[in-house]
């Protein structure tokens, strides 16, 4: 369906609606400049937040062309909560504040601001705004607290409350918010330029309401839901009925023995409508990776709207897509079980299984697994001498790879599929801002899945802790051992985890969550994040572009020969000479297809001490073997591993043949 076509059977001439409609688009984008050039936490300056528009109701109207999907998808539902939680006291010059994750929010750091806005005494929209806070209190900083086993022990729930009563500023209740926090100074000038940005999206909307009459705003606010609602169910009508099912993982219940912790998702397309039932997901765990209704209502739309991305995304979407989320689930977690982590979590998880559905459904859109999210942050008293010992907050996450596609490789060091807006932070800000010192962030070789169409490649950054003082390093990020997996035959990426290492002591592999762990001047950290999964047999790979894998170091020599069976000889690497063998790499790739299913049937115990004796690589047992191990001990995870087995099976394996 065109989008000339949707523009049928709406009340408004065409070129008035689509004036007012990218108006809506181009006055929530307005709020992100003033929010980006006036806020306070680096966080949020790299473009970890979003804004939308809301009607009277709380219906998602429009987004910005840069918000992060994984928060505008629940910005309609913290609307709603908030409405109806002051009803009969909304007035003008109010402002609430939320970050509520179970009234339909993400978790705790997300703060979003409300403005209702009012032309003649009538409530006609809502302007909100959303930004990550890097802290909003608790026992560990930056608030992400694995050790937590209730929001209790993560950070400050805000339930719906007014920051401003009909225009005065409730100076007791902000004190009480941010004194509650790390830098409350930060978070203070957060908040001021997050209500600014309603305050401006309220002035530009008011304009247009003065310009166009208020009947035919609030006609242009239906339209636009309705035409988004249009467009969905057309292109949605055009594809099969049937129902597709996958699954994805997490790494593992800290409460209860190793395995998988399994998210389970069913999608259903109906004639004009999808919908998703992840019960079959399993119940929640014993740490703070679980979702809430909001964050994977959320996950399920992003998920879906990569596959449609012209199309806008407002609450006509919701009536397309929907999904049965089970309470109790890792899913939709209940009240107060942990969720600071969800993103990072089941979240993503949600996203790349429906990434594997919809590929079937539209193959010209087909992308493998992407990298995991994460989130490395460090806290403590800064000691460098112009610092007086004041406290610092380091909060950083990385670009990764994302999945290989149906005739072309993943994207390269990119933003997570969590957010495809946000940026990369910069080094230089970072270093000013808190004592650690940036000591590599580079493209790491052999991260990307291998396939016909390989994987983009994963990055890896690391650190070192400059003078200070009571400092903590936490991380917060999976698929250690669910390993960004890959599709129609490609292979995995890389684990995540994070490697510590302190003065006179060997590096330790402190794996991928946990919290409060103290270091000192002059200790060291590293985490590579994986690439995306390879799309594709890899032995069905152009030789050539192997070696201009090798050429660009995104692929070793070693593993073009064991991944790709490429068998390449290095004439002259410093004018980057290396020269294909091809008579070696047929008899390499015969070699290949002759073993590989016998290795993924080897013993795995023998595997496992065979890489204790280091005859093995980590690469080896992930893609040759599939075998997982707790990587610091070299222990074998039996049921990992035979879960890991299986998914290489349905993914890869059943492809080969």
């Amino acid at each position: 369906m065109s989008q000339t076509d949707a523009h049928t059977d709406i009340d408004l001439d065409p070129v008035t609606f689509e004036v007012l409609r990218s108006s809506f688009t181009n006055l929530v984008d307005r709020m992100a400049e003033q929010i980006q050039r006036t806020c306070y936490s680096f966080v949020i300056y790299n473009r970890d937040f979003s804004n939308c528009l809301n009607d009277a109701e709380g219906n998602t109207v429009m987004q910005g062309s840069q918000d992060i999907a994984v928060h505008v998808g629940t910005l309609h539902y913290t609307c709603k909560e908030t409405l109806e939680y002051f009803e009969g006291n909304i007035n003008p010059g109010d402002v609430y504040i939320v970050n509520d994750p179970y009234l339909g929010a993400t978790h705790i750091n997300d703060v979003r601001i409300m403005r209702p806005v009012f032309y003649d005494d009538e409530l006609i929209a809502v302007t909100q705004s959303n930004g990550h806070w890097a802290d909003v209190g608790g026992p560990s900083p930056g608030s992400f607290n694995i050790e937590a086993n209730s929001h209790f022990a993560e950070g400050l729930r805000i339930p719906p409350l007014k920051i401003w009563d009909r225009g005065e500023f409730q100076d007791d209740v902000a004190n009480l918010l941010v004194t509650n926090m790390r830098l409350s100074e930060d978070r203070m000038g957060d908040l001021r330029a997050q209500t600014e940005a309603t305050r401006i999206a309220e002035e530009r909307l008011l304009e247009l309401v003065d310009k166009y009459g208020i009947d035919t705003v609030k006609t242009a606010f239906d339209e636009s839901k309705n035409y988004v609602e249009r467009i969905m169910r057309e292109r949605i009508r055009d594809l099969p009925n049937g129902t597709w099912r996958t699954q994805d993982y997490i790494d593992g219940d800290p409460a209860k023995e190793e395995g998988f912790v399994t998210i389970d998702v069913e999608m259903t397309i109906d004639d004009d409508e999808v919908h998703y039932d992840l019960s079959g997901s399993d119940e929640y765990i014993g740490n703070f990776l679980n979702s809430t209704y909001g964050t994977s209502f959320s996950a399920v739309i992003a998920g879906t709207k990569m596959f449609f991305p012209d199309v806008p995304l407002n609450s006509g979407m919701y009536r397309v897509v929907d999904a049965t989320l089970p309470e109790g689930t890792v899913v939709n977690a209940p009240e107060p079980v942990p969720v600071t982590g969800s993103v990072a979590g089941a979240y993503e998880k949600v996203m790349n299984a429906i990434f594997e559905m919809w590929s079937e459904v539209l193959p010209e859109r087909a992308m493998a697994c992407a990298f995991n999210l994460e989130y490395l942050l460090s806290g403590g008293t800064d000691r460098r001498p112009d610092r007086d010992g004041e406290e610092f907050m380091w909060y950083d996450w990385m670009a990764g790879g994302w999945g290989g596609r149906d005739g072309l490789d993943g994207a390269n060091a990119t933003a997570p599929v969590f957010g495809a807006g946000l940026a990369v932070q910069s080094l230089e800000g970072q270093e000013r801002d808190t004592p650690l010192l940036t000591s590599q962030h580079s493209i790491v070789t052999d991260s990307a899945g291998p396939g016909e169409f390989r994987g983009g490649c994963g990055v890896e950054k690391g650190g070192r802790l400059l003078e200070c003082e009571n400092s903590v390093i936490s991380y917060c990020s999976d698929r250690a051992y669910s390993v960004t997996w890959g599709l129609d035959g490609g292979l995995p990426g890389v684990p995540h985890g994070v490697t510590l290492t302190r003065a006179d002591e060997d590096p330790k592999d402190l794996g991928t969550v946990f919290s409060n762990r103290p270091i000192e001047t002059g200790d060291q950290f590293t985490r590579p994040s994986s690439g995306g999964g390879g799309f594709g047999d890899p032995l069905e790979r152009d030789p050539d572009a192997v070696r201009e894998d090798v050429i660009d170091d995104y692929v070793s020599i070693e593993r073009a020969a064991k991944d790709y069976g490429v068998v390449i000889d290095a004439v002259d690497p410093d004018l980057c000479e290396y020269e294909i063998d091809h008579e070696a790499t047929a008899d390499k790739r015969d070699h290949i297809r002759e073993h590989r299913e016998g290795w993924l049937e080897a013993d795995p115990e023998s595997v496992a001490e065979r890489y204790r004796e280091g005859d093995l690589d980590q690469l080896d047992l992930v893609r040759r073997y599939g075998v997982i191990l707790e990587w610091e001990s070299g222990e074998l995870l039996e049921r990992t591993t035979a879960q890991f087995r299986e998914m290489l099976e349905r993914r890869a394996v059943a492809e080969w043949r």
